[in-house]
C-alpha cells in the first residue's frame, strides 16, 4: 500500500474541494439567475472537461503552465519553482479539471429555487448577504453537497490530467491512481489491488455520505 499516494490524493482532492466551494457558488449562482451576453459560450466552456479527453486537456494545461508561459515563468519568480510537475501545479489542474463537476449540480440547485422566495426575502429588507447565508444556501444545500462528493470521489480517481501535468514524483505529484498503475507496469498486482480496494471503499463511502445527507434533508423539509 502506497500510504504516501494516498495521503497526496486525498490532500488534493480535499484542496480542489476548497477552492472550488467559493467560486462554485459564485458562478452557479451567477448561471442560474443571471442572462450576460456570452452566456452560452461561458457554459459551454466550464463543460469542456467533460467531454475532453484528459490527456488533451492535460497537454494544454502543460503547455500553458510550462517554464516557457507568461504564467509558469510568472510562478517561478515568485516561488522559485517550476508550476509543472509540483503540487501546486497540479491543484490548478485538478480545479481546472472539475471545474463542470462542482458547478453544474450547484447550478441546477440554485435554479430549483422559486422566484418568488427571493423576491420575498428582498421585501422583507434582508441583505444580500443574509438573503444568501439565511435562504439560499440552506435550500441549495444538497446540490452544493452533491457538487462536492462528486469534485472528491473524480479527483481521487483522475489519472490523465494528473500524469501530464505532474507526472509521478513521489510525495509531490504521485496520487494513488498514479501509483495503482504504476504497480500493474510492475507486474505488483497484489499492492495494486489493495490500493484499488482502498479507491473503491473510500469513493463508496463519499457517495453513500452523499446520498444519506440529501434523504436526511428532503425529510426533514417534509416534516
Amino acid at each position: 500500500m502506497d500510504w504516501l499516494a494516498l495521503e497526496l490524493s486525498l490532500k488534493l482532492a480535499l484542496g480542489t474541494m476548497l477552492v472550488l466551494l467559493p467560486f462554485g457558488i459564485w458562478a452557479g449562482r451567477k448561471l442560474a439567475w443571471h442572462q450576460f451576453r456570452g452566456k452560452v459560450l461561458a457554459e459551454a466552456l466550464l463543460a469542456l472537461p467533460l467531454v475532453l479527453p484528459p490527456t488533451v486537456l492535460g497537454f494544454y494545461l502543460l503547455v500553458a503552465m510550462g517554464g516557457n508561459s507568461p504564467l509558469g515563468r510568472w510562478y517561478e519568480s515568485l516561488s522559485g519553482h517550476q508550476l509543472t510537475f509540483s503540487f501546486a501545479g497540479l491543484l490548478v489542474a485538478s480545479v481546472i479539471f472539475n471545474l463542470p463537476f462542482a458547478i453544474q449540480p450547484m447550478q441546477r440547485a440554485f435554479e430549483a429555487i422559486a422566484p418568488e422566495v427571493r423576491e420575498a426575502a428582498r421585501c422583507c429588507g434582508m441583505s444580500r448577504l443574509r438573503q444568501l447565508t439565511r435562504i439560499e444556501l440552506p435550500l441549495a444545500w444538497p446540490g452544493i453537497v452533491s457538487a462536492l462528493v462528486l469534485t472528491f470521489a473524480h479527483t481521487l480517481g483522475e489519472f490523465g490530467v494528473v500524469l501530464m501535468v505532474g507526472g509521478s514524483i513521489p510525495g509531490e505529484t504521485r496520487t494513488i491512481a498514479i501509483s495503482i498503475y504504476d504497480r500493474v507496469q510492475a507486474f505488483d498486482t497484489a499492492a495494486a489491488g489493495l490500493m484499488s480496494a482502498a479507491l473503491l471503499i473510500i469513493s463508496l463511502a463519499a457517495i453513500g455520505l452523499s446520498y444519506f445527507a440529501t434523504n436526511w434533508v428532503k425529510e426533514v423539509r417534509h416534516d
